[in-house]
């Protein structure tokens, strides 16, 4: 079973930065693309952001581009969600999930074969 952990939420003022972390540890993962997804109370579930195993090709939602930054650490086998200027919108469960099967880019749809329990994020004065 492919095993997605989530960490680093909590609860932070609008403008605050967080920094989450989806950790695959499996090295055979490498190559999977990696997607960020969030989802607030009584809302659709959200494409984030995301990126690619082969090319570290990104994409990003309208509403955080400018704000968060996706990265990869190959040898922690761990992708990361740097999330600057953060808003009250931004709140929600964030939820990493693994695809096999992106290659030349990734896509923010809920198509992703693995995903993890979640993290909560909180925006709020």
């Amino acid at each position: 079973q492919v095993q997605l952990v989530e960490s680093g939420g909590g609860s932070v003022q609008p403008g605050g930065s967080l920094r989450l972390s989806c950790d695959y540890s499996d090295y055979n993962m490498i190559g999977y693309s990696i997607g960020w997804f969030r989802q607030a109370p009584g809302k659709e579930r959200e494409g984030v952001s995301c990126i690619t195993g082969s090319n570290g090709r990104k994409n990003y939602a309208s509403s955080v581009q400018g704000r968060f930054t996706i990265s990869r650490d190959h040898a922690k086998t761990t992708v990361f969600l740097q999330m600057n200027g953060l808003k009250p919108e931004d709140t929600g469960i964030y939820f990493c999930a693994a695809d096999p099967a992106m290659f030349s880019g990734c896509e923010l749809h809920e198509t992703y074969d693995h995903w993890g329990q979640g993290t909560q994020v909180t925006v709020s004065a």
